[in-house]
């Protein structure tokens, strides 16, 4: 399984570096736009849509939604207006505000979003501004060391918070959602955070955000990202499975490895803007 797992990592990485190396905007959106489809094809799944057509008419859907997003947001036009997109990764930031409640009432908020068109709203809700985070970022000078900047991030509070919750792990995050998880492990993985993010603010430089303003980035992307690995966790423990799908061999699922990051991403971006991060 290990095996398994380090060789799946190897290849998504060397996909992901090659894509943003070698492909402009518009073909790079729409790299990203599949892999989110992919995305939507599980939570569709995870939502209680059995048969075919049904997450087809989603997929159907939400792609639809993803063309009415690029369009509104100005990135068919080359720059994306900020006037429009702000609005946008600011609800999306509401939205996982939202998500945390019911994560936090589970399994007794399951009474309000437990349906299948609940839950596929609320996948729509999860994947779409995630992918429009990462295309705004793609968009900018830099945009490709930004995103993946992003990525260290996540990756950062993940290992920091998978170490100290095995070595010091005792209360409980939130048991009845994810009882492996614990406030050691959060803990941990903001102290990595913080370490990586100065890192990459001082390496990076970019116009108009401090080293402290890094720092801030970076904890509100790690503790974001919490959100959405526990978000992703309590649906699947609503549908009584483990893996999103079984596509990536020891991995489980595409949206069992973008959850986090689908919280992350109109943190991030928004984090950005308001520091004033305009190239």
């Amino acid at each position: 399984m290990l095996k398994q797992r380090i060789i799946t990592a190897l290849l998504l990485a060397g996909g992901l570096i090659a894509a943003l190396v070698f492909l402009p905007l518009l073909p790079l959106s729409l790299v990203f736009g599949a892999v989110v489809l992919i995305a939507a094809w599980e939570w569709a799944t995870l939502a209680g849509y059995q048969s075919r057509w049904q997450r087809l008419l989603y997929l159907a859907v939400f792609a639809a939604a993803m063309v009415g997003l690029y369009i509104y947001c100005g990135f068919s036009g080359g720059q994306p207006q900020l006037d429009t997109i702000q609005p946008v990764l600011g609800l999306a930031c509401l939205w996982w505000a939202l998500a945390l409640l019911w994560i936090k009432a589970y399994p007794h908020s399951a009474a309000l979003w437990g349906t299948a068109p609940m839950l596929g709203l609320m996948g729509m809700l999860v994947l779409l501004p995630a992918w429009l985070s990462v295309v705004f970022l793609l968009s900018y000078p830099q945009g490709a060391l930004v995103f993946l900047a992003m990525i260290v991030l996540v990756a950062a509070a993940d290992i920091g918070a998978y170490f100290s919750g095995r070595q010091w792990g005792k209360r409980k995050l939130a048991v009845e959602v994810s009882p492996g998880k614990s406030w050691e492990g959060v803990w941990g993985g903001l102290c990595c955070t913080v370490l990586v993010a100065a890192l990459l603010g001082w390496q990076l430089q970019l116009p108009h955000i401090s080293l402290a303003g890094a720092i801030a980035i970076g904890v509100s992307c790690a503790l974001a990202s919490v959100v959405g690995d526990l978000l992703e966790s309590m649906v699947k423990r609503h549908r009584g499975v483990k893996d999103s799908s079984k596509l990536l061999p020891g991995h489980g699922g595409f949206l069992d490895r973008i959850d986090g990051i689908t919280s992350a991403a109109p943190v991030y971006a928004l984090g950005l803007v308001l520091a004033g991060w305009h190239p």
